[in-house]
């Protein structure tokens, strides 16, 4: 019996190797492998080459408009009820427009956000809601320029890719609706959320972080900076919630913990990668226009377009990286629209933005995050 069993093993084993051999099914796919940091600390990036190349196809700015002769007449001054760019000649106004319907609403055309009959009435939501995003996107290729977005810069097709709700929101999340018994207690966790990577991990991590214009600077935090504790710590809790939302920046932009981090010396900011500076920058720019452009809109937006809450949709990395590192590849889509990359005069004041951090050898008592 012993020796029957060996000989099934064996010829089993003689099959298995048969197989991954001489079967394309279990053959490795083609593997594209980028070195991200020092060598021999396995700071690598790795996709399949299929899967990258059908990320980069799914990222393809579409082409800008021709480009236009700037005449002398103001679109504030030929058309009725132009609030934020009616300083644009009336040519660039006109070619953003066709731009932005392009980039928003391709099959609704302009009726998604204007009344054709009567094109100064305010009465659809889109229309307000539009003129506050212009605001956004302004906002974002000024004041975040040097500290995020670069000179690449952001339009409204890096978040919206076409489709008038962009696909990568959300919303807060109260979690499931007990309707009758006692209500279990889940401790916010244990519902394999998307935000974190389907993990048993806190399942509102995005409003604990980015739903909070004014969260405290220390609140991701977690890990201690002496080698004793000298005072109270964090909770578990706590570090679960970090955790949840580093798996969240990791699939928005489709890397692993070592495009931020040596994992040597996850904390260590002078051993981190100058891609962490601008990701503790992109969280408060975030915060930022959930803050101050998204949540105000609240009650512009009807009862459909609100989360079970009643919130209103709210961005996060995914929302422009869209898998990838950059957004669009890093394609300088505000090149040939620059009056998106300069604030309008009816451009509402926002909070100063925090200074970049200093990426210190050692951490201080209150680090950057």
């Amino acid at each position: 019996m012993k020796t029957l069993l060996v000989v099934a093993g064996a010829v089993v084993a003689l099959f298995l190797t048969i197989a991954q051999f001489g079967t394309a099914g279990w053959t490795r796919p083609p593997i594209l492998a980028q070195q991200h940091g020092f060598r021999g600390t396995g700071m690598d990036q790795i996709q399949t080459k299929a899967g990258a190349a059908a990320l980069k196809a799914a990222n393809i700015p579409p082409a800008p408009a021709e480009p236009v002769e700037a005449g002398t007449e103001k679109a504030g001054a030929i058309y009725e009820n132009v609030k934020v760019l009616k300083d644009l000649s009336v040519e660039e106004f006109n070619r953003l427009m066709v731009s932005m319907t392009e980039w928003v609403s391709p099959e609704q055309g302009c009726t998604y956000c204007h009344n054709t009959e009567n094109m100064a009435d305010d009465s659809l939501y889109q229309k307000q809601v539009a003129r506050r995003m212009i605001q956004m996107v302004q906002h974002i290729n000024t004041t975040w320029k040097e500290k995020h977005v670069g000179e690449a810069g952001v339009n409204c097709y890096t978040c919206h890719r076409g489709k008038p709700v962009p696909a990568q929101i959300w919303f807060q999340n109260p979690g499931p609706n007990y309707k009758t018994g006692f209500i279990a207690r889940n401790n916010g966790q244990n519902m394999a959320s998307p935000s974190v990577g389907l993990a048993s991990l806190p399942y509102d991590t995005l409003s604990e972080f980015f739903g909070k214009k004014d969260a405290d600077e220390n609140l991701i935090r977690v890990n201690a900076t002496t080698a004793l504790p000298e005072s109270k710590g964090k909770p578990i809790q706590a570090a679960e919630r970090t955790y949840g939302l580093m798996m969240h920046m990791s699939s928005s932009l489709g890397v692993n913990c070592t495009y931020c981090h040596n994992t040597r010396a996850v904390s260590n900011w002078s051993q981190s990668t100058p891609q962490r500076t601008l990701a503790w920058h992109a969280i408060r720019m975030v915060r930022d226009l959930n803050g101050n452009y998204i949540e105000p809109l609240t009650t512009t937006f009807p009862a459909n377009r609100l989360g079970p809450t009643g919130d209103a949709p709210k961005l996060n990395c995914a929302t422009c990286h869209n898998g990838q590192s950059k957004p669009l590849a890093g394609a300088h889509v505000i090149d040939s629209y620059p009056e998106l990359a300069r604030t309008t005069a009816e451009m509402v004041a926002v909070p100063p933005t925090p200074e970049t951090p200093e990426p210190i050898p050692e951490a201080p008592a209150s680090p950057p995050q």
